[in-house]
């Protein structure tokens, strides 16, 4: 399967001590880019979290957003802890004396602070096994996702692929045919500018010019790397940089062909398959 690096996934397990939430996202990037926003209550699973995705994600920018919303009062009546509100008190009076602009501290800010509606302990290893399970079942979402897209992609680079061989298969009967009219122009051109010159070193200029414009040998590499890339995305995985390597290949033949072209048609054919070898490499950015 290929796997585009465009991706989302969210979920929510409810606990005694609340709802954890995780939420993972990600873009192309050339590495393997973690950004990780967790609430400070959670910040030791950074490490394990990172280290469950970089088993499974080898390729982007990664963001993964945790957090835990406190559980609701089962009947009971929350209680404020008086001495640490009273030291946020000192704080924010001291910090507005500082800073006269500086705004007070808002009920909301208060209520969400860290231990002030009770004991707020956690069991590291209770939250950690929940936690590390909930993004066990968000990864898997994720590289799903991430799998639909990467089929998509997949189709389209097949499609431009078989364009490609399209415009080939158009070009390559003509070839002889131009080439020899193109030879017999030449020559003339060369007897009428040589005068008396001998014909076999008009022969000589004609076969070196031959020699340069053929085209033979430019085609059968694009063949070749049109296999390659059609053998890649059959087998799948990680492929996106193998894939751009060939993408500057298929370019540089096709500015070969354009630049070698003795015949309109040629350089029209060389123009259509830029075209497509750009559309493509737009495509291959976001694999994986």
């Amino acid at each position: 399967m290929i796997f585009s690096m465009t991706g989302y996934a969210a979920k929510t397990r409810d606990g005694e001590r609340g709802s954890l939430q995780l939420e993972l996202k990600s873009v192309n990037s050339r590495y393997l880019d973690f950004h990780f926003r967790i609430s400070e209550e959670l910040r030791a699973l950074e490490q394990p979290l990172r280290e469950l995705l970089a088993s499974r994600l080898t390729r982007g920018k990664i963001e993964c957003r945790l957090s835990l919303a406190a559980a609701k009062a089962r009947g009971e009546q929350l209680q404020l802890n008086g001495e640490l509100l009273a030291s946020l008190r000192e704080l924010d009076r001291q910090a507005r004396a500082a800073l006269p602009d500086a705004a007070a501290l808002s009920v909301n800010d208060i209520l969400r602070w860290p231990g002030m509606l009770g004991e707020q302990n956690l069991d590291p290893a209770a939250v950690s096994s929940e936690a590390l399970a909930l993004a066990r079942e968000a990864l898997d979402e994720f590289t799903a996702s991430r799998g639909r897209e990467g089929g998509k992609l997949a189709a389209l680079i097949g499609e431009r692929v078989a364009a490609m061989r399209a415009i080939v298969a158009r070009i390559t009967p003509r070839i002889p045919e131009a080439q020899a009219l193109f030879t017999d122009k030449l020559r003339q051109r060369l007897v009428d500018a040589l005068g008396n010159a001998s014909d076999e070193r008009i022969l000589q200029e004609v076969a070196i010019f031959a020699t340069r414009i053929d085209i033979a040998e430019e085609l059968g590499r694009l063949a070749t790397h049109l296999d390659e890339v059609e053998r890649i995305l059959k087998q799948g995985g990680a492929c996106g940089k193998r894939l751009d390597f060939l993408m500057q290949e298929l370019n540089r033949e096709a500015n070969t062909l354009g630049s070698k072209s003795a015949v309109t048609e040629v350089s029209q054919a060389a123009i259509e398959l830029k075209l497509l070898i750009e559309q493509m490499r737009e495509q291959v950015q976001n694999i994986e």
